[in-house]
């Protein structure tokens, strides 16, 4: 299985399974010389760890990081940092009843499809666990990208029809994270956490969608034609589990007006730099960063597994009746803000260490 490897000058490989000894990675391309909170790296796993609130898996796992190359006295060297993620809550047995049936709108199917054959153990490679691995490399990447600097905050903006109606922005990540659902408003939240507990209590799951926002991200950053800047985040964002749609800027929006509606005027700010007066573009233009915050809406599927009997089919084609067991979220949203913050900071930090080429910064 190819396929496991993000990024070009800041690449992430990552390895393991759901439920087996253990997950992890490798990233290649690192600096030397970044003096590595680990502490914050733990910090954004902590975010993500399954079984923090009501509103996510019951799976145990402390999900302890351990750098296992590449640091020396608290700094990167240069050379591969290889990490480590030790499954402690594994259990298998739940999945025995998947190996002989496919699970509704999971990749059993098209696992076998491809390859022959699949870990049926909590969909193997295909979880959601693999996820952590991401946000370990993404924090990483976070660390560099404070140096320019440039912030990076998701939360959740809609949950099902209960939706935060306020323009995105850039939130205080302690603002997110008040809220068990991390959603920065608290009534709007309450009201995500109730329709959240109450599918969980029927069996069911709900879907909805989470904003990021980049800023201090500077112009100039991307390729045009095919590795526009939104096209790589594109490629990150949509490797995620659950992945429905994608929006930047003005999105589906902005394809209802006119041109004179919605073009972004260019201007000057207080210091003489160029900006525009408007950000309906989502801070990228022609593939390239403009300078602006960069917008994104990510929107996110109901969890396929649910507690409810569903219509299936064996690998023989055998009409079965599937019921699911083992642990899983309700709704994804609240755990994968930490998620899609961490594959826009990778993708950022690999446009940042592009090579430019231009000949009058080589003659400065």
């Amino acid at each position: 299985m190819a396929a496991n490897t993000f990024g070009e000058h800041f690449r992430v490989t990552t390895f393991g399974e759901s439920h087996g000894p253990a997950i992890g990675g490798v990233i290649d391309g690192c600096p030397a010389g970044l003096r590595l909170d680990v502490a914050a790296v733990q910090s954004a796993l902590d975010r993500r760890r399954p079984g923090q609130s009501a509103l996510t898996t019951a799976r145990k796992e402390s999900d302890r990081v351990e750098f296992l190359s590449g640091l020396y006295e608290g700094q990167t060297t240069g050379t591969p940092l290889a990490f480590l993620l030790r499954n402690e809550d594994a259990r298998p047995q739940d999945y025995d009843a998947m190996k002989s049936a496919y699970r509704p709108s999971h990749a059993d199917f098209t696992y076998d499809a491809r390859y022959g054959l699949r870990d049926p153990r909590g969909g193997g490679r295909a979880s959601a666990r693999e996820t952590a691995c991401r946000v370990v490399a993404g924090a990483v990447a976070e660390q560099l990208l404070a140096h320019l600097p440039v912030r990076i905050t998701a939360y959740v903006e809609r949950v099902a029809a209960v939706a935060l109606n306020a323009p995105p922005r850039l939130y205080e990540r302690t603002a997110v994270d008040a809220t068990p659902v991390r959603c920065p408003d608290e009534d709007v939240a309450a009201q995500m956490n109730a329709a959240i507990l109450e599918a969980a209590r029927q069996g069911d799951s709900l879907g909805g969608a989470v904003v990021v926002v980049a800023e201090g991200v500077p112009a100039g950053w991307g390729s045009p034609v095919f590795d526009k800047l939104q096209a790589q985040l594109a490629a990150a964002l949509w490797s995620l589990p659950a992945v429905k749609f994608m929006e930047i800027g003005s999105g589906m929006d902005g394809t209802f007006a006119t041109g004179s509606a919605h073009n972004d005027a260019f201007t000057t700010d207080s210091s003489g730099q160029i900006t525009t007066a408007s950000n309906r573009s989502g801070g990228i233009q022609g593939g390239i960063s403009n300078g602006m915050p960069i917008v994104i809406r990510l929107g996110f599927k109901p969890t396929a597994t649910i507690q409810h009997p569903q219509q299936s089919v064996t690998p023989a084609g055998e009409a079965t009746v599937l019921e699911a067991k083992g642990r899983h979220d309700p709704c994804v949203l609240p755990r994968a803000v930490p998620i899609v913050e961490a594959m826009v900071a990778l993708t950022l930090v690999d446009a940042w260490l592009a090579p430019p080429a231009r000949l009058d910064q080589l003659r400065r």
